[in-house]
């Protein structure tokens, strides 16, 4: 017990002269050692990607999780899992949920209806934007917010303790010269012994050896820091290449669905029978166009399947050119051609064909492609 007091009022008294010259190094009353100018300025770099670190990740947080209340739950969520060391289940995004609320709402009204029969389509690609969003969310977690959240909580840390360890062993250093500038003050008027003195010299080599040691720990903990750059400039190319694979979906899926919303509208305005209710647009895009010479549009489209048609029919071909497959692409029908990313492919529109799609050839494979998942080469 007697030991744990004196090392407490040890403490103590380190503590308080510490603040002493701290407070009289604030009103100018005391020299204060100058670090170095490299060290000055690695401080100064780790204090800016420290404080733009946090805006970004809170940023990017906000954006992905857009409700204050729902980004507070789902923190909190995260954090308790993660001390239970368990995986976070799926949270259902916003575009699932309303998706389902329409297919609920359409079985209400009847499917057989014409608002019923909508409320399904347009559900189902409610629920295809949220798959996407929640690709979207999970992929930015991992490959950006963690990354982000990691060197706040873990080499931020590190590098704060041991700035501020480097803080104290200056403060020491200072305190320990100025002792010895009392102390020679007072040899020179003879009120004070040379052993005196030479404690305090003592003194200051130990603190000098000290702090010189914690600047060099400090300097090298803080010039990791454009290791951290480096990290996260690759963790940035990761969010952004995520961003545009949803975006990309988002935009295919919401072309599709006017597509669909296209064709039943014009199936309620035409009297048509059962079986061609709702046609493929583009397919008949294909069949109105010039047909080859004894084929009538009739014959084609009774006699042969969409892909077949656009290999026999004779359409004009306007500006073939080669294109670069950005994603993969998965058909949704025998007029649609599947691509694989990286993959090279011919390319050309057709007159009266959607501007968002094009025809893409492969070998002896041909089909309609998305302009969006294509890069053009000159």
């Amino acid at each position: 017990m007697d030991f744990n007091v004196k090392k407490l009022a040890s403490g103590a008294g380190v503590f308080f002269t510490r603040a002493v010259q701290f407070t009289e190094e604030k009103l100018g009353q005391a020299e204060k050692t100058e670090l170095d100018p490299h060290l000055e300025n690695l401080i100064s770099r780790a204090d800016s990607t420290k404080n733009w670190t946090e805006k970004i990740l809170r940023q990017t947080e906000v954006l992905l999780q857009p409700n204050p209340m729902d980004h507070t739950g789902a923190r909190i969520e995260e954090f308790i899992y993660d001390k239970l060391d368990k995986k976070l289940p799926s949270r259902t995004t916003n575009p699932e949920l309303l998706g389902q609320y329409m297919l609920e709402a359409a079985n209400d009204f009847g499917p057989g209806t014409p608002y019923g029969s909508t409320l399904i389509t347009v559900g189902e690609y409610q629920k295809r934007l949220g798959g996407a969003e929640r690709e979207l969310l999970q992929t930015s977690a991992a490959t950006f917010l963690t990354p982000l959240r990691n060197f706040l909580e873990g080499d931020w840390r590190t590098i704060s303790k041991e700035r501020r360890l480097m803080e104290n062993r200056r403060l020491d250093l200072d305190i320990c010269k100025a002792r010895l500038k009392k102390a020679k003050q007072a040899e020179a008027k003879a009120a004070l012994l040379s052993e005196e003195v030479d404690k305090a010299e003592h003194d200051l080599r130990v603190a000098q050896t000290e702090f010189d040691r914690q600047a060099e720990v400090t300097r090298l903990l803080l010039e990791g820091i454009s290791s951290t750059h480096l990290n996260h400039l690759r963790c940035l190319q990761d969010f952004a290449e995520a961003q545009a694979t949803y975006y990309a979906q988002c935009h295919h899926y919401m072309q599709d669905l006017q597509r669909e919303l296209h064709k039943c509208a014009n199936a309620a305005s035409v009297p048509q029978p059962p079986a061609a209710a709702c046609p493929d647009p583009v397919s008949s895009a294909f069949l109105s166009g010039p047909s080859s010479p004894g084929a009538t549009v009739s014959s084609l489209s009774s006699q042969m399947p969409s892909t077949l048609a656009m290999e026999q029919t004779q359409l004009p071909v306007t500006g073939t050119r080669k294109a670069k497959v950005l994603y993969d692409y998965d058909a949704h029908d025998s007029s649609e051609l599947s691509l694989l990313a990286d993959e090279l492919i011919t390319v050309y529109t057709v007159p009266g064909m959607d501007p968002d799609w094009l025809i893409g050839e492969r070998g002896n494979q041909k089909g309609k492609v998305p302009v969006t998942y294509l890069e053009l080469l000159s």
